[in-house]
């Protein structure tokens, strides 16, 4: 079985070294290639491709728009390609919300420096992407089910905001049984964002906890990001700084590239951000996050892996499980990509696989 892929971008130049590194994989076919949107469109239509990757901005038809035609036409899991920058981030993320399900950095520099590690990522995630896609013979809930951000935004921007409460106190462990949860940390990968935003835009404002959360993207894009979120929810959304208080509903997302740690001084909770050690793959990466937190909280927390590639969180969360903390994993149905949680459940660690769209119903119940 083989993953058919359509690659679309306006670059000659792109598009073939986009080719020549899905061809390297013999798991993956590239079964043709478009030059703008509306090429894009009709190219789908007649080849039926598993996998689509495509650029944003094009002649013609950007990618944005062309996502979100496709996705009314004939479903089918799109990869966009974004540059490193604010512009970048921000059209990455509306085409995450017309349906594509991941993105990539579109970075030249590495194409050419970096081909081989380059070509094994962009082959890994195609190859994950459009597995899952055959696999169950219809794209993934998450692009399916996917609520109106537009809609969301303008309700949600004009709920009035809970007043920011007295930092969270480190609470000890309770023997024979478990606290209470005075922390909720989050970790996500590949189909992350859409997830997130569908977790923390519907948290109520009056949400008595503070929340950390994880998830793999560029140092770019976090920033934007954490905004994004924060304009569409009612709690509080930032990215992390170093030394910033962990408050009752306030999110903290830890930025691209460097590395989110807590601590307990005295009787409150902060962040530290450091720079990522040599042999880290992950730049966040929610097993130092869950690591660090398993040290200072480790029965008062509420640790949720939601969908991504790899194991990352397994370990974090295995400790956090070991101090009397609640681990909960996306279930597979709703996942884009079935790894992270997969390693949580597999491992035992899950006391609760939930559907996406359940997610934060529940958080509020537990909590």
């Amino acid at each position: 079985m083989s993953v058919r892929v359509l690659v679309v971008d306006d670059s000659g130049f792109f598009r073939r070294r986009v080719t020549e590194m899905l061809k390297v994989d013999a798991r993956i076919e590239v079964v043709g290639s478009a030059a703008n949107g509306r090429e894009a469109i009709r190219q789908t239509q007649e080849l039926k491709p598993d996998v689509i990757t495509m650029d944003i901005e094009m002649p013609v038809m950007d990618g944005i728009t062309a996502v979100r035609r496709i996705m009314s036409i004939i479903p089918t899991p799109i990869l966009m390609f974004s540059s490193l920058t604010h512009e970048g981030a921000q059209s990455t993320f509306d085409a995450l919300d017309a349906g594509a399900v991941d993105f990539l950095p579109k970075n030249f520099d590495e194409l050419s420096n970096k081909r081989e590690e380059v070509a094994k990522i962009l082959c890994s995630r195609v190859w994950s992407i459009g597995i899952r896609g055959l696999a169950s013979n219809k794209p993934s809930a998450s692009v399916n089910d996917r609520k109106s951000a537009t809609t969301r935004s303008s309700a949600r921007t004009t709920a009035q905001r809970s007043t920011v409460a007295a930092p969270v106190k480190a609470q000890p462990a309770v023997a024979g049984g478990k606290a209470r949860s005075k922390l909720v940390a989050i970790g996500a990968s590949t189909g992350g964002p859409v997830a997130l935003q569908e977790v923390l835009t519907n948290l109520p404002g009056s949400f008595p906890l503070p929340i950390v959360v994880v998830q793999h993207m560029p140092g770019s894009f976090t920033e934007a990001f954490a905004k994004r979120l924060d304009q569409m929810s009612k709690i509080k959304i930032r990215e992390a700084n170093d030394g910033d208080l962990l408050e009752p509903g306030l999110a903290l997302l830890a930025p691209g590239g460097k590395q989110m740690t807590v601590d307990g001084r005295g009787d409150v909770m902060r962040v530290h951000i450091h720079e990522s050690e040599a042999g880290q793959s992950y730049k966040p990466c929610v097993d130092v996050t869950f690591t660090s937190i398993s040290k200072v909280m480790p029965a008062n927390t509420l640790a949720i892996i939601l969908t991504g590639m790899g194991a990352d969180g397994r370990e974090g969360a295995r400790l956090l499980k070991q101090g009397g903390s609640t681990i909960w994993a996306q279930d597979e149905a709703t996942s884009v990509i079935y790894g992270m949680p997969m390693a949580i459940v597999e491992a035992g660690l899950a006391e609760k696989t939930l559907p996406l769209q359940d997610i934060s119903k529940q958080i509020v119940s537990h909590v």
